[in-house]
């Protein structure tokens, strides 16, 4: 089947009236690198106002929310914290409020800094991560001072430029010593894309230890539902009223059909149009397309 496609102002109008929570990638939908999309903070502005919740959703681990918006905020998007929702978060959110993560236990951080921020934000202990011990890793290798650490309950692995030896083994130490301690990857993704190409992305770091501990993970980022529990154990949205608005198939539009959530595709980004409209498009169909959401800014001007 193919998707609906919005062009007109009656078509956004029809679409934001039926919608209360609107789930936002960042990258490719409000911004292409450091120039925002037209018209976007106009939309922002308009839904805010129109009573509707806007919830950043991004796979990006290294940042806490403080961080992303910040960074959304050096663009002039006015986010608010609690509309902050990176993977960083998510996981911390999944440890304590969806498994229940025992107060007795710590986590060992395969990661850096956004991580354990949010971490410390939900009462988590952790470990590793930043700490000089960890990240200091010089050869050669010391395999006796790897041992078991019963106080580990889980091990999470996001983006980690400081990669070394001594932070997979250890990892790796505790998951094998321990077969209830949870392997957790805060998302999957192979690559990410900066400066003007591909660099390898979280789920290229983590395959080492899943490898050697031949564990199965538990995913949080998009696409997998379970950032979607972690978002709506937060947030308490009704998942019927919510949209998923992305401009990837493979992350953003199938996380929102993974999860129930009606899905809305925008051109421009990382999707190409042949994708959609070709002879031979994708498996992944998203509910609705259209050009820009910037393009929803007509709204706010016919108000006006």
């Amino acid at each position: 089947m193919a998707p609906t496609v919005l062009s007109t102002p009656e078509d956004y109008q029809k679409l934001v009236d039926s919608v209360d929570t609107f789930l936002l990638d960042c990258d490719g939908v409000l911004y292409h690198g450091p120039k925002v999309v037209e018209g976007v903070k106009t939309v922002l502005n308009h839904l805010r106002a129109s009573g509707k919740k806007v919830i950043f959703v991004t796979n990006n681990a290294t940042k806490s929310r403080r961080k992303l918006q910040e960074a959304l905020n050096k663009l002039e998007l006015d986010a608010q914290l609690e509309e902050c929702f990176g993977s960083a978060y998510a996981s911390a959110v999944y440890l304590s409020q969806v498994l229940k993560f025992p107060k007795d236990k710590k986590v060992y951080v395969f990661g850096e800094e956004g991580l354990e921020e949010e971490l410390d934000a939900v009462g988590i202990a952790h470990s590793g991560g930043t700490d000089p011990e960890d990240r200091d890793f010089k050869p050669p290798v010391d395999y006796a001072s790897f041992k078991p650490d019963d106080s580990v309950g889980a091990v999470l692995c996001g983006f980690d430029s400081w990669i070394n030896y001594k932070k997979i083994a250890k990892a790796v130490t505790y998951l094998r010593s321990n077969p209830e301690c949870k392997l957790i990857l805060t998302n999957t993704d192979a690559t990410y894309p900066t400066h003007g190409s591909l660099f390898p992305g979280s789920g290229s770091l983590s395959i080492p230890i899943v490898n050697a501990t031949k564990r199965t993970p538990i995913v949080i980022g998009k696409p997998n539902t379970t950032m979607m529990d972690a978002i709506i154990a937060d947030h308490k949205f009704d998942p019927s009223r919510a949209l998923m608005v992305g401009d990837n198939l493979s992350t953003d539009i199938e996380f929102g059909l993974n999860s129930g959530v009606r899905t809305l595709l925008v051109m421009g980004g990382v999707t190409p149009r042949e994708a959609v409209f070709g002879d031979n498009p994708s498996h992944v169909v998203p509910d609705l397309v259209m050009e820009s959401f910037g393009d929803l800014a007509i709204l706010a001007k016919d108000k006006a």
